[in-house]
């Protein structure tokens, strides 16, 4: 993706690639599915795009990606919609959903095909095909490809107009424990070029382990938002067993900790200060049975903030078809 080949588009401003969603709303019928949503997304990170299914997370990328209309608020790219973008596929590079291939295509055909569509060099197909690690099976048919191999042709598609942005719908399904690792990096590698990344995902843990900043919706409003170190500040916890913790939980509300009893009998303590919650048991001659500290969880903070809540589809308006003329990666995955 770099050298004196690489495609137009990168201008030296350092806000390019900045997504704003400001207030945006959509309605279907009687349906609010995205409700006064507002986030940002900066150049050169990996931010995580969460939420529970039914959640608006489709449908705000849509609307980021000009496939819907939003009923009111604006998505921006660059400080513009994407349809007033003047080099869009060189700007975004999008997946919403599961590419298609022709079975009786090589993936080096398959992509060959969105180059000539998109204007774009025929060489830069061989290029995302070894940024992507499918150099050596490019000449292979897509009917033979793997799942996770679909998938990482699926990602060489959105990086064809070697764009400052790229907005990914689980981008890692599919993916052996070594493809997630190697996915973990090469966003890790975009963002470091100063790309902007935006994922959305249900792979909590792999979220944790590579962003940089979480949005979290519920029922198409947002209900957190910042960079992982903000998420998890307070959230740290100590767990405590034992065969009779009385003592030590008054001893802790005496001291200004609340503890709270889970069903296995465990003592669960808002509080990082280990040291402090062993001492307190030994001057209170508690036994223990387990002391240890919970750092930040992203899974356990999700469910807290989404718990309980309805597990339906995204909504997408009636009759919206794919773009003729375009890539399908590059559209957001509209069908």
């Amino acid at each position: 993706m770099t050298g004196p080949d690489r495609p137009a588009g990168h201008g030296a401003n350092p806000a390019d690639g900045r997504i704003v969603v400001d207030n945006l709303t959509k309605i279907f019928g009687d349906q609010r599915a995205v409700d006064s949503l507002s986030f940002t997304v900066e150049p050169g990170s990996v931010t995580g795009f969460l939420g529970p299914n039914g959640a608006g997370k489709t449908t705000t990328l849509r609307m980021l990606l000009g496939l819907v209309r939003p009923t009111s608020g604006s998505a921006t790219i660059n400080g513009m919609k994407y349809e007033a973008l003047p080099r869009p596929l060189q700007t975004v590079g999008a997946a919403l959903e599961a590419a298609s291939f022709h079975p009786a295509h090589t993936g080096r055909q398959h992509l060959r095909i969105y180059c000539a569509a998109a204007g774009l060099p025929a060489r830069r197909a061989d290029e995302v095909l070894e940024l992507v690690g499918l150099g050596q099976v490019s000449r292979k048919k897509t009917k033979g490809y793997s799942r996770g191999m679909r998938q990482r042709l699926g990602l060489a598609g959105t990086l064809l107009g070697d764009p400052k942005v790229l907005i990914l719908d689980e981008p890692a399904n599919g993916l052996d424990p070594e493809g997630i690792r190697w996915l973990r990096g090469f966003f890790r590698h975009l963002a470091g070029e100063g790309r902007t990344v935006l994922v959305s995902s249900h792979q909590l843990a792999e979220v944790q382990e590579v962003a940089d900043r979480a949005v979290i919706l519920n029922r198409g409003r947002l209900v957190r938002a910042g960079t992982l170190g903000e998420l998890s500040a307070g959230t740290a916890t100590t767990v405590v067993r034992g065969p009779a913790l009385g003592p030590l939980q008054q001893a802790l509300t005496d001291a200004g900790f609340g503890g709270t009893s889970e069903p296995d009998g465990a003592l669960r303590i808002r509080t990082d200060q280990l040291a402090h919650v062993g001492h307190l048991a030994f001057t209170h001659n508690v036994e223990l049975h387990e002391l240890r500290l919970e750092e930040f969880d992203l899974e356990r903070l999700f469910f807290s903030l989404t718990e309980g809540e309805h597990q339906g589809a995204d909504l997408d308006p009636p009759g919206r078809g794919q773009r003729p003329g375009l890539p399908y990666q590059q559209q957001g995955g509209a069908r």
